[in-house]
């Protein structure tokens, strides 16, 4: 750390061999630029020029410490241009993460919506189950995610941005496939394909089983719900699951009547961290969108 913000200055007279035009090309005055290189040598404990008059010359060990100072500056400059491109209004960086549910159809609508009035602004994707994403958000990795059920936790500010409808989901050969409507009760002795602990969707679907009355009989855990609707239509199970994208063969959908089968989409950003101008304008672009986030 010492060492620096003299790294521009050595390699300056490295290049010059000669103080006082490195001190014009600096803006600094030669006689500091002077006193800095001598500090810079006594502090590694080692000559890195050997001195003519007015000019210089780079001692092996010079040379050797010029090529290491080059590649560190060179890394730097690159780190700078980097992080202010992210930064810059119109053509920064939004790090968005959001779950699997929602990639094929809504997060391409929204992306497609927001570049209408920002068309350079650049995005990382991140498609994950909701824990996995809020530690993504904790470790920085993140600015803004899309999950399910709206988180609760002191370190994190969430906002509810919409709900989603469940569906009973059967093989199109269930005795029930011919209904249109039924009571989660009424599933109480089927068995379910559901997604992995951890997962929002299995916390919801836990929950609404329970407020029926029963705790379902797990045939099968997953971790992506058009592989659980692919065991469904393969008459492995029953699931809990939001419309698909488009319709899937091999199974019938029917409404939850009882009890309300939603889940609620939110969006949470990491309490206190400051935003960048282009993640503030999709964070408003996305609080904009309360009530219509979803296709209908």
């Amino acid at each position: 750390m010492l060492l620096a913000p003299r790294l521009a200055q050595f390699t300056a007279v490295a290049r010059h061999e000669h103080v006082t035009r490195a001190a014009l090309e600096l803006g600094m005055p030669q006689p500091t630029l002077s006193r800095a290189l001598v500090r810079l040598e006594e502090d590694l404990g080692v000559a890195l020029f050997a001195r003519h008059g007015r000019t210089l010359s780079l001692t092996p060990a010079g040379r050797a410490f010029l090529a290491s100072t080059e590649r560190a500056l060179t890394d730097l400059e690159r780190a700078t241009e980097s992080v202010r491109a992210d930064v810059d209004p119109a053509a920064g960086k939004v790090a968005f993460g959001f779950l699997h549910t929602l990639g094929s159809e809504t997060v391409p609508g929204l992306i497609r919506s927001f570049r209408a009035d920002h068309p350079r602004v650049r995005f990382q994707l991140v498609q994950n189950y909701g824990e996995a994403m809020i530690e993504r958000l904790r470790a920085g990795d993140l600015d803004l995610c899309l999950t399910s059920p709206v988180p609760d936790y002191p370190d994190l500010v969430a906002r509810r941005l919409d709900e989603q409808k469940l569906r009973l989901v059967v093989p199109d050969d269930h005795a029930l496939a011919g209904r249109k409507r039924i009571r989660l009760a009424e599933a109480a002795g089927e068995l379910f394909v559901t997604l992995e602990p951890g997962y929002g969707l299995r916390r919801i679907t836990d929950a609404l089983c329970a407020e029926a009355g029963f705790t379902p009989r797990i045939a099968f855990e997953g971790e992506e719900a058009e592989t659980l609707r692919g065991l469904v239509a393969a008459g492995l199970g029953v699931a809990l699951l939001p419309p698909p994208a488009v319709p899937r063969p091999g199974v019938a959908e029917l409404t939850v009547t009882a009890p309300r089968a939603v889940r609620e989409i939110g969006v949470a950003w990491l309490d206190g961290h400051p935003d960048t101008p282009p993640v503030a304008a999709f964070k408003k672009f996305l609080l904009g969108r309360r009530g219509k986030l979803l296709p209908r």
